[in-house]
Formats: structure tokens, sequence, C-alpha cells
């Protein structure tokens, strides 16, 4: 594969599974899901949605600057909610981390999700 490299930040959750934070290729860069895990103890924040939310948009900014990025650099996110309900409150904090033109996304209403996290969001930026 054309000039491939692994993406690590010790700012963002460790994998816990058999990933990478993110993946560059070229001059994309392909982030894996965050859930709202606190990187410096690995368990959930507390606090509800919202703080769940922020904490993903900071992992997701973390994993983007050891890429040279921003999140302003994302074109696609996928959000991933175990509640459809909070669907205006990721719209509410993504307004705080993003700037625009906003990327491209999809939200998606889901069961579960790794550890009890009620969100999670994965993208692809461009560098």
């Amino acid at each position: 594969m054309t000039n491939r490299a692994v993406i690590y930040t010790e700012k963002a959750p460790e994998a816990i599974g058999t990933y990478s934070q993110a993946i560059k290729v070229d001059n994309t860069v392909y982030l894996s899901g965050q859930i709202p895990l606190d990187p410096a103890t690995m368990t959930l924040v507390e606090g509800g949605f919202e703080a769940q939310a922020e904490q993903v948009f900071k992992n997701l900014a973390a994993v983007c600057e050891a890429a040279n990025g921003s999140l302003n650099h994302v074109v696609k996110l996928n959000f991933y909610l175990t509640d459809l309900a909070n669907f205006s409150v990721v719209n509410d904090v993504m307004a705080r981390h993003f700037r625009e033109p906003f990327p491209a996304r999809a939200a998606v209403g889901i069961s579960q999700l790794p550890k009890g996290a009620l969100f999670e969001a994965e993208g692809i930026m461009v560098v």
C-alpha cells in the first residue's frame, strides 16, 4: 500500500481491540471510532450524553492533531447513538467543535456500544 502510516497518540484512548486509532494513506486519514473514554483512566466519562459527546470530539481531535490535522480537516463523520433522541444534543456539541463548511455526516441509531457508551463517532480527514 502506498505511504501507509499508523497514527497514535497518548492524548486519545488506547485501542480496546485489534485496530489503530487512525491510519494515514497519502493525505487521507481514516479515523477509528472513538467512544467517550478518558484517555488517562480508560473509563467512560460521567455526566450523561452531552459529556460523553464532548469527550468523543476531544478524542477525535487528539487523533486528528497526531496526524497533523484538526477537526476542521474532517470531510466525513459517522455517528452512532444508542438513543436518537440525543440527535439535537450531538448537533449542539458538534457546533462547538467544528466550523463551516461542516463535514458530510451520517447518524445511526444502534442498540449498544462498547463499554456501555452512549455515543461513538468515526471519520475521514484529508490533510
